[in-house]
């Protein structure tokens, strides 16, 4: 008997790409308006892109071993501010005030934010979810994005538990968050499902913790060199709440 539905956030509830992509334009577009005269050849779109390809942490290894000691050693938030000031230095823009780059960065996380929502139908979807069954939210990231994404839905008005990776000893696919989110279900790995849009983090993870996994495929191509299977595969977040009543059903 199905008692619990674990959820991943992004993508999966909420259209997260959307927001990014518009945070993105208009950070391009301030960027342009703030350097563009003054910098013949800079391009403010390649900026941004480049921006949220670092906040996904989209690194090389020299990336990686730059930032990885200020996230450490201070904070997301001073991470993010020099990843500003190196991306316009690579354009040719040297010594940007840390102020200047702070105020980039505040207008990307409010455009990101204003933009933030779920996909059509998902919030009607959890409001009726929830009378049969324990609704737990599992979300990879730092505290530093995913807590205003949670406050800006106000997720905890639609589901029971919400597990932030950031704020956890580990991140999917550890077998520890899931099996934090069971005794938070009060319920045995095979009265759980879990709903994810990563193959390599919400798909392993639940099936490490012998979970039924549905995979939300987007556009993404099935990985063969990956070897994970999901139990249920839909297109797109608007197909979860008939394959869920169809396996609360059996």
């Amino acid at each position: 008997m199905l008692k619990a539905l674990f959820l991943d956030m992004d993508e999966t509830l909420c259209d997260t790409k959307k927001a990014n992509a518009e945070a993105q334009q208009l950070l391009g577009e301030a960027a342009q308006q703030a350097y563009g005269a003054e910098h013949d050849g800079f391009d403010g779109q390649i900026f941004s892109a480049a921006y949220v390809k670092g906040i996904y942490r989209e690194w090389s290894e020299a990336q990686r071993a730059r930032y990885m000691p200020i996230i450490e050693q201070r904070s997301e938030g001073a991470y993010r501010v020099q990843l500003i000031r190196d991306l316009l230095a690579e354009q040719g823009i040297s010594d940007v005030p840390e102020e200047d780059a702070q105020a980039l960065q505040d207008k990307f996380d409010h455009d990101r934010i204003t933009a933030f929502n779920f996909y059509p139908g998902i919030m009607e979807f959890l409001t009726e979810a929830r009378q049969l069954l324990t609704l737990v939210v599992i979300t990879n990231g730092p505290e530093y994005s995913q807590i205003p994404k949670v406050e800006a839905i106000k997720l905890a008005e639609h589901v029971d538990h919400i597990i932030i990776g950031g704020q956890e000893p580990e991140q999917k696919p550890a077998r520890s968050i899931f099996e934090k989110a069971l005794k938070l279900a009060n319920c045995e790995a095979h009265e759980a499902i879990h709903v994810g849009d990563s193959l390599a983090a919400d798909i392993a993870g639940a099936h490490n913790s012998h979970i039924t996994s549905v995979w939300i495929q987007h556009q993404q191509p099935l990985d063969a060199e990956l070897g994970i299977e999901p139990s249920h595969t839909v297109m797109h977040p608007d197909e979860i709440p008939e394959l869920i009543w169809q396996l609360h059903g059996q």
